[in-house]
């Protein structure tokens, strides 16, 4: 009978919990063929690229159209986050944020009633906690400071007791900046091994601390020059230590705790062999692990490596053609799963009862994605998140041996999902040939004909992307009448290195033409009217949608900008204080390309003066990553311009939305500016604006009339 949800919240329809026949005949199904351990030499070629077209989109353009959906509701969201479950499956950790506090909250995992309710300090952050046994919770927490001028977040481990009602913290050195990553935790709680920094100019040590007030503390592994990542076994012994260190990437290793560590691996980072590679675990009693690396495929994989010699032995499994982003284990060491994205977050199974679960779940809950978020030791209890790119979804409690599923929390409990639409993945070819995938959401109601189009490039720019997966933008533009189209331009992650090193040096340039190449593809398909294209965007992609409006007035309407760069010389100088030499010298080279290449020449503030096209330009006082004078230059230099700016400052809001509040603050004046200047249902009243509706002529990535600019590849 499954889940029914509505507008005021989710239901089950069998009032105790999901029925037991159903669960019984769902895992009674033939479970997923599991994948064999093949080398990647033999796995089949991809198939051909093509280019999508609009015949081929699913549209609803007799459905009704959606009423329009308050932005609150949008921005609207769970109180509780963060969930875990004790190992003995009686008590349930949740998260709660309430009138600025953070509050960690527990509750009886059966009744789901309260139990304890505790709050973090004034100014501290949480990153994330888990259970040390069944009475102790183990939180991290960060907080603002300062060292040296520079404005930095300070990371400590603190102790809550359950029995005792007492918090502590775990007693640091004054000047380790990261005050602890959890190592390795003692089954029963008792103890855990800490990677600490004794001081900020030093590699961290490992220690063993006893998990109560006054505990010991013992350092059972010294610095060593390079080494960032300390590994365990599965009986806590530190194994495995990792680092760049002058571009090259270190590897120490040591047999069991009685021998020294010996450096086993010492890689380039140009070397082919190693642009990616990542400890997944190491196996007491033995020289063997998993590790995630790049193969001689130039795909990521999961194989088992020999950390004595330095060797990979075999390939355990590969995609045939995406990178593996994250190796599941299972508690006795075994692989459990493996995580990859093609258009959506997928899941190769490699044990076929939990493969059987998993997809029960997802019927049962009439919901594509499924995620088990926290377990019991022996499962007795889970919590289990399910959604889909149409709906934000919601946390259940489930118990399989009464196969019992029941709503602990919706993501956006306003929202009624049923007026929600998906986004369909389509694929384009940019000028020189190279194949985007995008991922096109159309308005209900409305023939997909002539469309009002917001272009939504994403952040970053290199190594993320944008996938089949739930934003609140996204379905908001959408409930207004717009079409929204999101680019993975070159550079993105996910498709490879050859698409990923086809952005480096093209932020502003070959970047933008896949932007550009974007709007083509939906006007030449019918999509979208080329006389109402606005692009939106945050960070990188604010960056981008100022960018369009300056480098090619003559084809967007408009553009909204949330916290964008608008200084690319002053943004890396920034940046550099963030980062060592190295690292620094290499995030240049990605934005810069060529050394002699003027940033200048993509750089919005340059050319704000000339501004033509309305724009709404937002930032946050409090933000660290695109600091407020990105802001303020641009404002400055935009004074002179034809066209002024529309402009939203959000007090003590950081680089992404905090809170609700400030989240519906940015939809309300986007809705605004988007209503005056680009309105979905008719003409907009200031003024008119027609481009060339030839594509091939719509300006092909050549700034207009901007001296020094480079706009082509």
């Amino acid at each position: 009978m499954g889940i029914i949800r509505s507008a005021a919240g989710l239901a089950l329809v069998m009032g105790a919990g999901l029925g037991a026949a159903q669960l019984a005949a769902q895992d009674a199904t033939a479970a997923p063929e599991q994948p064999a351990v093949t080398p990647a030499a033999a796995m089949p070629a991809p198939a051909p690229a093509r280019i999508t077209r609009a015949a081929e989109l699913v549209t609803e353009p007799d459905a009704a159209r959606p009423e329009l959906i308050p932005a609150e509701h949008f921005a609207g969201r769970s109180a509780f986050r963060m969930f875990q479950m004790s190992p003995n499956g009686a008590q349930l950790a949740m998260v709660r944020d309430n009138a600025g506090k953070t509050e960690i909250m527990l509750l009886d995992a059966v009744t789901r009633d309260p139990l304890k309710l505790f709050s973090l300090r004034e100014g501290q952050g949480l990153d994330w906690l888990r259970w040390a046994g069944n009475d102790k919770l183990l939180i991290s927490v960060s907080f603002p400071a300062t060292v040296y001028d520079i404005p930095i977040r300070l990371n400590r481990l603190m102790v809550r007791d359950l029995a005792a009602g007492t918090m502590f913290e775990l007693p640091v050195p004054k000047y380790a900046l990261w005050g602890g990553d959890l190592v390795h935790l003692a089954e029963d709680g008792s103890s855990a091994l800490i990677s600490v920094q004794d001081d900020w100019r030093d590699y961290p040590s490992v220690y063993r601390y006893e998990l109560r007030a006054g505990g010991v503390k013992e350092k059972i592994v010294k610095p060593r020059a390079g080494a960032w990542n300390w590994y365990a076994d599965d009986a806590g012994v530190v194994r495995i230590g990792m680092g760049w260190d002058n571009r090259r990437l270190k590897v120490w290793y040591r047999k069991d705790e009685a021998s020294e560590f010996a450096l086993v691996g010492k890689l380039k980072a140009d070397d082919e062999k190693s642009r990616y590679w990542s400890v997944v675990q190491i196996v007491s009693g033995s020289d063997k692990g998993y590790v995630l690396e790049e193969g001689e495929s130039g795909r990521v994989g999961v194989r088992l490596f020999d950390y004595a010699t330095g060797t990979p032995l075999e390939t355990f499994y590969e995609h045939p053609e995406r990178d593996v982003e994250e190796l599941w284990l299972k508690d006795d060491g075994t692989p459990l799963a493996a995580l990859y994205t093609d258009d959506r977050d997928r899941i190769t199974w490699f044990d076929p009862a939990r493969a059987r679960l998993n997809d029960s779940l997802a019927k049962a809950m009439q919901l594509e994605d499924v995620s088990i978020l926290a377990r019991s030791r022996q499962d007795e209890r889970m919590v289990i998140w399910g959604g889909s790119e149409a709906d934000p979804g919601a946390l259940f409690v489930f118990t399989p041996k009464a196969r019992q599923l029941d709503l602990l929390a919706n993501a956006r409990p306003e929202l009624d999902f049923r007026q929600l639409v998906k986004p369909q993945p389509i694929r384009y070819r940019a000028r020189d040939g190279l194949e985007i995938t995008a991922y096109l959401t159309l308005p209900r109601g409305r023939t997909a004909r002539g469309l009002p189009l917001i272009i939504m490039p994403h952040g970053g720019p290199f190594g993320v992307r944008d996938k089949l997966r739930y934003d609140d933008e996204v379905q908001f533009l959408a409930n207004r009448g717009y079409a929204v189209l999101q680019p993975n331009f070159r550079g993105s992650g996910g498709y490879g290195d050859a698409f990923y090193e086809a952005g480096i040096g093209q932020v502003g340039r070959g970047m933008q033409d896949d932007v550009d190449d974007a709007m083509d593809w939906a006007v030449s398909e019918g999509i979208a009217d080329p006389a109402r294209v606005c692009v939106v965007g945050g960070s990188y992609g604010g960056y981008a949608a100022l960018w369009a409006v300056l480098r090619n007035p003559e084809r967007y309407r408009c553009a909204a900008s949330w916290a964008g760069v608008t200084d690319w010389d002053k943004m890396l100088a920034y940046d550099k204080r963030y980062l060592t030499s190295k690292a620094s010298k290499s995030w240049q080279e990605r934005i810069r390309g060529e050394q002699t290449f003027d940033l200048d020449a993509v750089s919005p503030y340059r050319f704000a003066a000339r501004l033509s096209r309305p724009v709404l330009l937002a930032q946050g006082t409090a933000d660290d990553n695109v600091p407020m004078r990105q802001y303020e230059l641009m404002v400055a230099a935009a004074k002179p311009a034809p066209v002024p700016l529309t402009t939203l400052v959000i007090e003590g809001e950081g680089h992404s939305f905090s809170s609700a509040e400030s989240e519906q603050k940015w939809y309300d004046a986007l809705d605004t500016f988007l209503a005056k200047h680009n309105p979905a249902d008719q003409v907009a009243a200031d003024g008119s604006f027609t481009p060339p509706r030839d594509p091939a002529k719509a300006g092909n990535g050549v700034p207009i009339d901007l001296p020094g600019a480079a706009g082509g590849k």
